[in-house]
């Protein structure tokens, strides 16, 4: 019987049910984390943690456990659950209150965990995606950015197109026609021997396993930029991958139709991140 956490209780996912009137239900009030299970552990929880703390203090909803609680919380679903590998999505809403876009009255914030099987991958082929530049234009840097926040039907919009012209993700630009994430996923190209990613100004969200590449890229000397640029540069690049916490990195082959190399740079980054996974964090 697979168990799902809900409100400081071991449940039956099945019987893990929230009000029709909690406020992430109804205005995307919320935020979460997805969250890397290897070998039975959360990887790189720490860093979710922060995220998460700086999104809970961004937008005034109490996290009710402590990262220690939670981490041992989370660790015993996973346990209990048999999940090895696979996936810990953490989801934290405002709660039930009043009727109205006024958070007064939503003392009691809601608390979800629960664990997903892995995606299946070859760790020593990764898969490859191609993407489609998407219509659906993401805003420019505002204060909720940096937050991972349970308002994304931009990016389920996006998901769609791209899926509706068989398409494995979608690249989305900013009202500038900078290009800045994908959906679920940030972007890293190849100029020379250089790393370029956007610049979190451009839009993007600090995602976990970006900012663990960068800090690769930099163990292996690797030298990074992040430039504003269209999606034309990202075509004419000597590579090009996205990065997730689901997946870690994810190399494309195809970005609106036109072909793109494999980069020994992404190579090197791949198998370092391997490494990493495989040590823990």
């Amino acid at each position: 019987m697979k168990l799902a956490f809900l409100n400081g209780q071991l449940i039956p996912e099945s019987e893990a049910t929230v009000s029709v009137l909690d406020r992430s239900f109804l205005y995307g009030d919320g935020l979460f984390e997805t969250i890397r299970i290897h070998r039975g552990l959360p990887f790189c929880w720490k860093r979710h943690w922060d995220r998460l703390a700086l999104g809970s203090r961004s937008v005034g909803i109490q996290i009710p456990r402590s990262e220690a609680a939670l981490r041992e919380i989370a660790q015993e679903l996973i346990h209990r659950n048999g999940c090895d590998d696979g996936v810990l999505r953490l989801h934290l809403s405002r709660g039930v209150g009043r009727r109205g876009y006024s958070p007064a009255g939503a003392e009691s914030p809601t608390l979800v965990m629960t664990t997903h099987p892995a995606p299946e991958t070859d760790p020593t082929r990764p898969r490859r995606w191609r993407l489609v530049t998407s219509a659906w234009p993401l805003p420019a840097f505002s204060p909720l950015t940096p937050l991972k926040t349970a308002n994304k039907l931009i990016a389920v919009m996006a998901r769609a197109e791209a899926e509706a012209v068989g398409m494995d993700e979608a690249l989305m630009l900013n009202p500038a026609g900078h290009v800045v994430e994908g959906t679920a996923s940030n972007v890293f190209w190849i100029e020379g021997e250089r790393l370029c990613t956007p610049p979190l100004t451009a839009g993007a969200l600090a995602g976990i396993t970006r900012g663990l590449v960068l800090e690769l890229a930099r163990e292996l000397g690797v030298p990074v930029e992040e430039p504003q640029v269209e999606p034309g540069v990202l075509q004419r690049s000597e590579g090009l991958f996205m990065t997730l916490s689901s997946l870690g990195l994810v190399p494309v082959t195809e970005l609106d139709l036109v072909s793109l190399p494999e980069s020994p740079v992404m190579v090197r980054l791949h198998d370092a991140y391997q490494a990493r996974l495989a040590a823990g964090e």
